[in-house]
């Protein structure tokens, strides 16, 4: 097993490192997808070993990554990263990518569903949210709000939560993009994986009862809530039990099980936040091997892999990827461009 140094924070190109991780994951995770552990062992060979994909294409995962980090861009080009300067940027980029050709990835009926309404711009974007879906679309593509530096704790909080509210309403995949996109931020800072989940447990409990008005406007009244508190508190309060679960998992780790077992499959938000994470912490310094794992999943594979990448690749930056493999990644050029924008 190849042991890694953690570089220095202010040396190790934290974006860059994550935003390839992220779409290595997804291009290793792409051909497992939907495959149990036994199919994929017989189709790829043994996990540890599998090779990236030739050619190393991604799915709507990355996609969507970029349409966020392009959304920020934009937004940030303006001015002070704000909800109004923030929303129009991502709902031209997410329905962009709705129309363009290359969505043709298997994406989310969510995803499409939301996209298709926020194409109609007389429509405010909360009529076009999906209140009811908690997929984990919202969060696999979150992590770039979390590689921008110096934005405030609510400024971060607020547009993790927003990218995710344009599509995904449901409060558990606010909370679950929240806690992605702060994981990805602490990582990104020198965060110790060791404590990572306990200091994730805290900031979600003090998180039960803060609901981003300026940022979410009167999206909970499109649920069933009596108020604002209670909306957000149900998907903390969902996101702190898959914690548990993971923190469980760790506490008797064994690699050579699929994680889903103890996490979940991944196809809901806080499933795919907590069983990612646990493929990262159960190699938090071997990262190609924390990739294999995850991709070799019964659950939402592709999914999976690339928040494991995005959590790495944050953590060990840019030397984290092996060239041979970085080099040939689908949309090398858009990753590396943004990541430059944001490495410290």
């Amino acid at each position: 097993m190849t042991t890694l140094r953690t570089p220095r924070t202010a040396t190790k190109q934290a974006a860059t490192g994550s935003l390839i991780g992220l779409a290595l994951g997804d291009a290793l995770g792409f051909p497992t997808e939907f495959n149990d552990v036994p199919r994929i062992l017989a189709k790829c060979g043994p996990w540890r070993e599998m090779p990236l994909p030739t050619p190393a294409y991604v799915t709507d995962d990355t996609q969507m990554t970029i349409a966020v980090a392009n959304g920020i861009r934009t937004a940030m080009d303006r001015g002070l990263l704000v909800a109004s300067r923030l929303t129009r940027p991502l709902r031209e980029e997410f329905t962009s990518w709705y129309h363009s050709p290359e969505n043709n990835r298997a994406p989310g009926r969510t995803c499409l569903t939301a996209c298709r309404l926020l194409d109609d711009e007389r429509l405010p974007w909360a009529e076009a949210s999906q209140v009811g879906s908690k997929g984990c679309g919202a969060n696999m593509r979150v992590a770039p709000v979390g590689l921008v530096p110096g934005l405030s704790d609510e400024q971060r909080a607020g547009a993790a939560q927003l990218q995710s509210a344009l599509t995904h309403g449901h409060p558990t995949a606010l909370a679950a993009s929240d806690l992605t996109a702060r994981a990805v931020h602490l990582l990104a800072r020198g965060a110790d994986p060791a404590g990572l989940v306990v200091r994730l447990r805290t900031y979600a409990y003090e998180s039960r009862s803060r609901y981003y008005e300026r940022w979410l406007g009167d999206l909970w009244t499109k649920s069933h809530d009596a108020s604002p508190q209670a909306f957000v508190a149900r998907g903390w309060d969902e996101c702190l039990t898959a914690l548990d679960r993971l923190a469980a998992a760790l506490r008797d780790p064994d690699p050579e099980t699929d994680p889903c077992l103890a996490t979940g499959d991944g196809w809901i938000a806080e499933e795919a936040l907590a069983t990612a994470l646990h493929c990262f912490l159960l190699f938090p310094r071997d990262p190609v091997t924390a990739l294999r794992r995850a991709a070799c999943t019964r659950g939402d594979s592709d999914s999976i892999a690339a928040l494991t990448g995005a959590f790495a690749g944050a953590h060990l930056g840019a030397d984290a990827w092996p060239k041979e493999w970085s080099e040939r990644i689908e949309y090398r050029s858009d990753l590396l461009s943004l990541g430059a924008l944001w490495d410290s």
